[in-house]
């Protein structure tokens, strides 16, 4: 054989590897299943940091309808919702709140599984958030007593005379080791925890319920926690605050923008990325366990000014100093 013959077969064999690589990968689709609970209306995936998500999938490639499929669930009874998502064996699945992680990962034990969680240690989720093995990774928007603590700090610095402080969370929060810690360091300071717990699957009824609670309770501030049901009720739970005159600190600023006073909280959209970013890794082939859950690194501080005057508030200085941002 001669030479340039040679060289043409080979630079033509060459020129084959890529077209067949590419031909394989364009002809893989990857299934996510998106599993959170139920929401009163629309889409939960609309919300900021889901968009987040899926620029960051683009990103790194994936894209919906040629080499992605991406089916979302949501429902009320979590044994049967998992039960749905494991029978439809999904590449991996993305689960939000700690709740629903759990039943997700006794009925898919071989998925891949990014979880969306709280406290995954303390709910039995994974014995640890380095080397936990098994099936889940995921991320943490909890960021121990301190985050509770801060939030009560800044109340209170906004609002000196609040002594009688409403927690509205899920009812299992109540005893995670964070919200125990701020329990104790609140009543040192002189303030009261009053809970206002609700459960799930939280309707408008029970929301209603707890707001009633709070009231006779004679709640004279409100801190709203990180809890799934919150986004989804955010115009309830907004519509409660302003109605009972009551200064609330939230947990993103898309309540602040929306009219709450203050919120302080983390940036969700730094935390669906990393999912988005997980989620290509367990793809690719990495083990989940291997992968160590991601904890939040990023705060935000956000105060309406407006909100304020309205409540008869006058925000310190000091405090509008810290601010991220002020809505005037």
């Amino acid at each position: 054989m001669k030479r340039r013959e040679l060289l043409a077969l080979l630079g033509g064999t060459v020129a084959l590897h890529p077209l067949a690589a590419s031909a394989q990968q364009a002809g893989r689709v990857y299934t996510i299943a998106l599993v959170y609970p139920p929401v009163p209306a629309g889409d939960l995936t609309d919300w900021p940091a889901w968009r987040e998500f899926f620029a960051e999938l683009r990103r790194l490639g994936y894209i919906e309808g040629r080499n992605l499929s991406l089916r979302r669930y949501s429902g009320e009874d979590f044994g049967d919702l998992a039960r749905t998502v494991a029978n439809a064996k999904p590449d991996a699945i993305f689960v939000l709140t700690d709740e629903l992680a759990l039943k997700v990962k006794a009925a898919a034990e071989t998925i891949p599984i990014v979880a969306g969680t709280g406290d995954p240690v303390f709910t039995g989720l994974v014995p640890s958030l380095t080397r936990q093995g098994g099936n889940v990774t995921g991320i943490v928007g909890n960021a121990g007593p301190e985050l509770l603590a801060k939030r009560l700090q800044l109340l209170r610095e906004a609002v000196p005379t609040a002594s009688r402080v409403g927690f509205l969370a899920l009812r299992a929060a109540w005893d995670y080791p964070n919200v125990v810690a701020a329990r104790e360091a609140a009543g040192q300071a002189g303030i009261e925890l009053l809970p206002g717990l609700f459960d799930p699957p939280a309707g408008e009824a029970e929301y209603r319920r707890v707001f009633a609670l709070l009231v006779q309770q004679r709640a004279d501030a409100l801190i709203v926690a990180d809890a799934w049901a919150n986004y989804a009720y955010e115009r309830l739970i907004l519509a409660f605050a302003e109605n009972g005159r009551l200064p609330a600190l939230f947990p993103h600023r898309d309540f602040v923008e929306q009219g709450g006073l203050m919120s302080y909280g983390v940036d969700y959209s730094e935390l669906f990325r990393r999912a988005a970013g997980y989620l290509d890794q367990v793809l690719k082939g990495t083990k989940p366990g291997d992968i160590p859950f991601y904890q939040a690194t990023r705060w935000e501080f956000v105060v309406n000014l407006k909100t304020a005057k309205a409540l008869g508030l006058t925000v310190p200085q000091s405090l509008l100093a810290r601010a991220d941002e002020v809505i005037e």
